[in-house]
């Protein structure tokens, strides 16, 4: 991976905090296969092209998701009221950052065929200008992955319940990228069988182009 000397500066944030009623199961715990760990493991992958510093935001699985993950974040935060939704977990990560940091990633634990290329190209876009508000582009609307400045982080404190940052993102006229793969997340287990075809085949096709 490469590195950047302001990491701290940049850091990230993984929301995994949700009990996942639909799916009926915690999904940052579903398992990969082929010994790749559990999804929580691709979001911490993820995470680490936008910066070295990976804090992890979890609540209905925790402590089980610290135990089973292969790749252990910078931090683990347990957000006491997560049962509020995503505004709980924000609210979590946030406060867990330093004066020094200009910015932060956020990104989601069932996002696993994020387009890798381009989600290295919108941590670097963030970093060049970092004070302007980043998200990846849902059909003209912003949302996950999304680069919050510092700015920006009392209107996102102010947010209540299941509430992300879309809404204020697009208010503030956030710059939206492209990033493949963000429609493909796990809600139900229908989405989770048809994922983990994918990236199976992701891999064959990896394993084969290093013979």
């Amino acid at each position: 991976m490469a590195t950047a000397p302001n990491d701290e500066e940049f850091p990230a944030l993984v929301l995994a905090a949700g009990a996942s009623r639909r799916l009926g199961r915690p999904k940052a715990l579903l398992p990969l296969g082929a010994g790749r760990g559990i999804l929580l493991d691709r979001a911490v992958e993820q995470a680490r092209l936008l910066s070295r510093d990976v804090r992890v935001v979890c609540g209905a699985a925790y402590p089980l998701m610290r135990f089973r993950s292969r790749f252990q974040p910078s931090m683990w935060l347990d957000a006491p009221g997560w049962q509020e939704g995503v505004s709980a977990s924000l609210a979590t990560g946030i406060a867990s950052l330093g004066p020094r940091v200009k910015g932060v990633f956020v990104l989601v634990a069932d996002q696993p065929l994020l387009e890798l290329t381009a989600l290295d190209a919108f941590g670097k876009a963030a970093r060049f200008v970092p004070c302007q508000p980043v998200a990846a582009d849902y059909g003209g609307r912003p949302g996950v992955p999304a680069y919050l400045p510092r700015w920006l982080w009392p209107e996102v404190l102010s947010l209540g319940g299941d509430r992300g940052a879309g809404a204020l993102l697009a208010s503030v006229q956030a710059t939206c990228v492209d990033i493949p793969g963000v429609h493909d997340d796990v809600d139900t287990p229908e989405d989770w069988h048809r994922i983990r075809s994918a990236l199976s085949q992701t891999g064959q096709t990896t394993r084969q182009s290093r013979r």
